[in-house]
């Protein structure tokens, strides 16, 4: 069944309902309508989304001239508003951790949350990782996967310095998160998605030049937004996962290579890291560390 999701203005979504009045099957929440036609589903939420399922899509599309020209022309992205009771809309958050750690991979999350488990998330304490005890994190974090869709994707150091060889850090990060969006997409009802909301780490801009070669979902109902954790419950749970599974990654490379790694990027740090030189040298270094990172330089002039 093929999928296609368009961001229409609001003339066009309601001369469509005009034109289907007697195809309206029912009213789903946040929508002007869902319309029942022969081979295809046609949903127009308030948001200006309009989703649309089935064997006829493009029949449809090509029929009414669903072009740029009757879309939206100025995009989500391009705007730092959120929309009006956005916190309470159903939405993919996407967040990352490891990026300041010299130690440990690099973990980006996802998440879906729909409106009716946003309270349920509220009540398990589920808030920015960075106001949360590693301890609290690791209790919650089970609970949070029982309860929504998420997916988790780690890069571990000994591929993050192949890749750092060839792209920056941002646009690292921002093929992962595409990546995560994508695949935990594709495991949704495209209809119940309201919005994706990615805690920003670069411009909008950037994000978009460094996936010029990627399909991108929803790119038209997608918000960046620093600290986008107090924004969106997404991005708080998905904070809470990245968290989780870098600290797991962390342990995990303590036990294979047995040191106890530390997490960020100090001086603590630096001696660490010339104790693994000096015993195991740059091979094992590689394999637990991002190496374009300072600290690699402050080590090697520390085992001298």
């Amino acid at each position: 069944m093929a999928t296609s999701v368009l961001v229409l203005d609001e003339q066009t979504i309601l001369q469509l309902g005009e034109i289907y009045k007697n195809s309206i099957h029912q009213i789903p929440p946040h929508a002007h309508y869902q319309l029942k036609l022969p081979s295809l589903s046609v949903t127009a939420y308030h948001s200006g989304k309009v989703v649309l399922q089935g064997s006829a899509v493009d029949e449809f599309i090509q029929k009414h001239n669903l072009t740029a020209s009757t879309s939206t022309k100025k995009t989500k992205y391009d705007s730092n508003e959120l929309p009006k009771g956005f916190s309470n809309w159903s939405v993919i958050g996407s967040d990352e951790v490891g990026t300041g750690s010299y130690f440990g991979p690099l973990t980006v999350a996802c998440t879906f949350v729909p409106e009716n488990h946003i309270q349920t998330l509220q009540q398990l304490g589920v808030k920015d990782s960075k106001n949360l005890t590693d301890a609290q994190i690791q209790e919650i974090v089970p609970k949070i996967k029982a309860l929504i869709p998420y997916k988790l994707l780690t890069l571990w150091p000994e591929k993050y310095n192949e890749v750092q060889q060839t792209k920056n850090l941002n646009e690292m990060k921002a093929l992962l998160h595409n990546q995560a969006i994508k695949l935990l997409y594709q495991q949704l009802n495209p209809e119940t998605v309201q919005a994706i909301l990615i805690d920003e780490f670069c411009s909008p801009k950037n994000y978009y030049r460094y996936l010029k070669e990627q399909t991108t979902p929803l790119k038209s109902m997608t918000y960046f937004k620093t600290k986008g954790e107090s924004h969106h419950i997404a991005v708080a749970a998905a904070s809470m996962i990245a968290r989780d599974a870098f600290l797991t990654g962390l342990q995990t490379l303590s036990k294979e290579y047995g040191y106890k790694l530390l997490s960020g990027a100090n001086s603590a740090v630096d001696e660490l890291a010339s104790k693994i030189l000096e015993y195991d040298g740059m091979k094992v270094l590689n394999k637990v560390a991002k190496l374009h990172f300072a600290n690699t330089q402050k080590a090697i002039d520390l085992t001298k």
